[in-house]
């Protein structure tokens, strides 16, 4: 097979389909019958310097794909593969690899480090291949340089796949001594030091202990700034990408080395090349996340002592120098950067760093950057005139509208002319970005002082909708800046200063969405989210007005359904136009239903548009069937009962998305809409329950579905439960022991990090949702007595989770209600178990002191139905 698996390998990349073809179809027939001769010849065909590159990329590519998957249940899967194989097979396929590093070709000792950390990534874990570190290690030895280079690259790989507790401190420091050394300046070969300072990059999150000792700081800091000055631009951008990763992981650590750091970055800011310059920025950015994090989780007024992570105010400290280099940035700008979707240059990382900076000190930067602003704003280059509006642009969010307010009123006449007037397009399109954040940050029910009064409101307007005839990136932007302006006057009350211009507005934003260039700059996308804020934000006055839009974006939908024999790129396009409406039919449908009097204006179309939302679900696409789900709860909920009509057609398509695991979204959504159904029809839900509740718990039991739908599914029980009474009887049985093994496995959680944290809370929440709807379900039923057997258990688990203390609020309270609703629904058969429960007394005495009135409310409304039950 050795000479075939070569011809094969070479003919799966060839340009010829069919012979592609057969080649793949012959390599997955030879993995299936024989999975370890197959990774034999693999890593065989990569070891083997006689073999043709192309082979052995691919056969190190297929090998890697044989340890790993994007989903976690196929990953899963692989690593258990791999772990069940022979270890004598194991030991050959390493040996193999660890041998392609010495290899002289330069594409085989890559692929080959990149498996090598894959199995480690699978072994180390598992107190298995003990000696891979030192063999590594070993090699650094080697004289020939291009085995010390794969060797500090798979390092790196190792360092990215493993978690440091997977490797033992002593081997740690080992590999960081091994890195820092590839890195110093005494380093003869560039191909080793870039080796070692990417490495280094990955090595970073196991340096903890390292970082804690002042000398081995020192020392690495020391080669990491040594690094950022090598003659070699891919040393330079790798050694600050180092420092970058440095400033966010080891904050607390930089005091000693912020002024030398200061020097380094400034230095490539203003004379390197860009990718450098790029990274010397996102340092101070980097602070600035850093430096915010901590103000905001402890007020700007915190002392040390509170604070895990003190601020060391860096930023303040560095603004003088720091803002004046930023600024010079902004002046760096590309001609093409507005038309260029993924454009990121010098000039945008400044002005984004600027940004976070007025975030980070508030109101001390505006002096520093006023100046900058007038000297430029009117000057005739474009450059100064865009740096100057970007400038102005990037500070408006930080410091206090008082301070701000003043400015703006001067400069907003400024900027409307600006907008239309400006020759630059690079300047109108900041200009209404600029406008955007004004509207964004100073305009809203909460200011003091108004930007927008009746004395400009309708020029403001009048230059916004000329501005959305301009080119697509000017306008799109002219589209954000009536975004946020609709969105200012949310709370207005009865009357809207928007209401006068709200027929101008809509028609100018549909003759946007059919623009023949409207694809270009999100300009379709952003036309229609504006659309969608204008009639979410408006009034009653208005209600007519959106009732007229109903059939226009109806037809436009049936337009899309229409459309026959599409190319791919066409098709896709559809898809996303259609989902476009789907959103905005489904914000319609909200604002309409939210009242009784334009809820019954509204049920003339309901028909008709819940017919073509279903020629929407018979096309094959996710976005459009997520956007379609979520504007048929809204429906659900504006039609009620009356949507009990829809079900016979609509069920299938609801079965279909609790199916999607796939795209586990369009599943989180139907789970809601399920809810929303739940709401609408009542017990008249009943004949369609079984069918969804089958669907639901096998959406539990899989280990395919992403885990972020199962709190929802758990809510859903309740939902179910409320609607249909005490016929939910037929599902306790399914649904209670599914209840309690999710309430077990939810607490189990210490030492858990935040992102587990939040889970764990919010699949509390679900397991809390459906108790609480069962039991309120089954409230003054004959059959309440079905319940009492799952009471200690659930009494149990509200011990438990108040016993651990890491609850949220929303917890909080759903757990507390839950406790209520038990008291309340078995009455006299609930009040010896709670008097019995261990926390009870204590958690409802900290309800009913809490500072959330929500929980106060809920907690007062439990302490009676507790008295109620025990009185009895």
């Amino acid at each position: 097979m050795a000479l075939e698996v070569t011809q094969i390998l070479l003919n799966a990349q060839s340009v010829d389909g069919s012979v592609r073809k057969h080649a793949e179809e012959s390599l997955k027939q030879f993995q299936e019958q024989n999975l370890s001769g197959f990774l034999l010849s693999l890593s065989g065909e990569l070891a083997s310097d006689e073999k043709p590159v192309d082979s052995r990329k691919l056969a190190g590519l297929i090998l890697k794909n044989a340890l790993d998957a994007k989903e976690q249940h196929r990953k899963y899967e692989l690593i258990q593969r791999w772990l069940s194989l022979d270890v004598g097979v194991k030991t050959q396929i390493k040996t193999c690899l660890l041998q392609t590093l010495a290899s002289p070709v330069p594409e085989a000792r890559s692929t080959a480090s990149q498996v090598i950390a894959k199995v480690a990534g699978i072994e180390l874990p598992q107190k298995q291949w003990p000696e891979l570190i030192g063999s590594l290690l070993s090699n650094i030895h080697q004289v020939p340089v291009h085995v010390k280079q794969a060797t500090l690259e798979t390092l790196g790989y190792l360092c990215e796949e493993v978690s440091p507790d997977a490797v033992e401190q002593d081997q740690v420091n080992k590999i960081l001594t091994a890195v820092v050394q590839g890195m110093n300046s005494s380093e003869a070969s560039n191909d080793v030091r870039l080796a070692a300072t990417r490495s280094l990059y990955n090595a970073l999150g196991f340096a903890q202990a390292n970082f804690t000792n002042d000398m081995e700081r020192d020392y690495i800091m020391r080669v990491v700034c040594e690094a950022t000055l090598s003659q070699e631009v891919k040393i330079r951008q790798a050694a600050f990408e180092c420092l970058v990763s440095i400033s966010s992981s080891y904050y607390d650590k930089l005091a000693p080395y912020i002024q030398d750091i200061f020097n380094i970055t400034a230095k490539a800011v203003r004379e390197d090349e860009e990718p450098v310059a790029l990274q010397a920025i996102e340092f101070w950015s980097s602070i600035c996340d850093e430096e915010i994090d901590v103000l905001e989780e402890y007020g700007g007024d915190f002392t040390t002592a509170v604070s895990d992570i003190p601020c060391f105010y860096f930023i303040k400290q560095a603004l003088p120098a720091l803002v004046p280099m930023l600024l010079e940035t902004l002046l760096k700008q590309e001609e093409d950067q507005d038309q260029d979707e993924g454009a990121w240059n010098l000039a945008m990382a400044g002005g984004t760093c600027l940004g976070l900076v007025a975030r980070t000190v508030g109101n001390d930067i505006v002096p520093l950057v006023m100046p900058f602003i007038e000297e430029n704003i009117t000057k005739p280059d474009w450059r100064q005139r865009e740096g100057a509006t970007y400038a102005f642009g990037s500070i408006l969010e930080g410091p206090s509208p008082n301070q701000l307010t003043p400015l703006v009123n001067v400069a907003l006449n400024f900027m409307l002319t600006a907008l239309t007037k400006d020759p630059n397009n690079h300047v109108k399109d900041t200009t209404a970005w600029t406008l955007g954040r004004i509207f964004e940050f100073l305009h809203g029910s909460t200011m003091e002082t108004p930007i927008i009064t009746p004395a400009n409101c309708q020029q403001i307007i009048t230059v916004l909708l000329q501005s959305m005839k301009d080119a697509p990136n000017v306008a799109e932007k002219a589209c954000g800046a009536l975004y946020f302006l609709a969105q200012g006057f949310e709370d207005v009350g009865p009357s809207s200063p928007l209401t006068p211009f709200f027929q101008e507005i809509v028609q100018s934003l549909l003759t946007v969405t059919h623009r023949e260039d409207a694809g270009e700059s999100r300009l379709r996308t952003a036309a229609y989210e504006t659309l969608n804020e204008v009639v979410r934000c408006s009034t009653d006055e208005t209600v007519p007005m959106v009732l007229q839009l109903v059939p226009v974006i109806m037809m436009e939908l049936h337009q899309t359904l229409e459309e026959q024999k599409l190319s791919s790129d066409e098709r896709e396009k559809q898809n996303e136009l259609q989902g476009l409406l789907c959103g905005c039919l489904q914000v319609i449908i909200q604002k309409l239903g939210a009242s009784d009097a334009t809820r019954y204006a509204f049920m003339q179309y309901a028909d008709q548009i819940m017919n073509q939302f279903l020629r929407v679900f018979a096309c094959r696409s996710a976005t459009v069937h997520e956007e379609a789900m979520l504007a048929i709860g809204a429906l659900a909920y504006a039609t009620g009962p009356d949507f009990a009509k829809y079900m016979p057609d609509f069920y299938k398509y609801l079965e279909m998305g609790l199916q999607n695991f796939e795209e586990y979204q369009v599943c989180a959504v139907t789970v809601g809409v399920v809810g929303d159904i739940c709401r609408a029809l009542e017990e008249k839900v009943l004949p369609w329950c079984d069918g969804i509740m089958t669907q639901l718990l096998k959406d539990l039991s899989s280990n395919q579905l992403h885990r972020s739908v199962k709190p929802p599914i758990f809510s859903c029980f309740g939902d179910i439960s409320l609607a249909i009474g005490e016929n939910f009887e037929k599902y306790l049985m399914y649904a209670m022991p599914m209840l309690q093994s999710a309430a077990e496995l939810s607490s189990h959680t210490s030492g858990a990090d935040d992102e587990m944290i939040e889970y764990t809370n919010l699949l509390r929440n679900g397991i809390l949702e459906a108790y609480s709807g069962i039991f309120q379900g089954f409230k003054n039923s004959p059959k309440t007595q079905l319940l009492i057997p799952y009471a200690p258990h659930i009494l149990q688990f509200l011990d438990l989770i108040y016993m651990e203390k890491d609850m949220d609020e929303v917890v909080m309270k759903t757990a507390i209600g839950v406790l209520g609703d038990l008291a309340d629904t078995l009455g006299s058969n609930a009040g010896s178990l709670i008097q019995q429960s261990l926390s009870s007394k204590d958690f409802l005495n900290e309800c009913l002191s809490s500072d959330d009135h929500l929980i106060k409310e809920s907690a007062e409304w439990a302490k009676l139905a507790i008295s109620r039950a025990i009185s009895v």
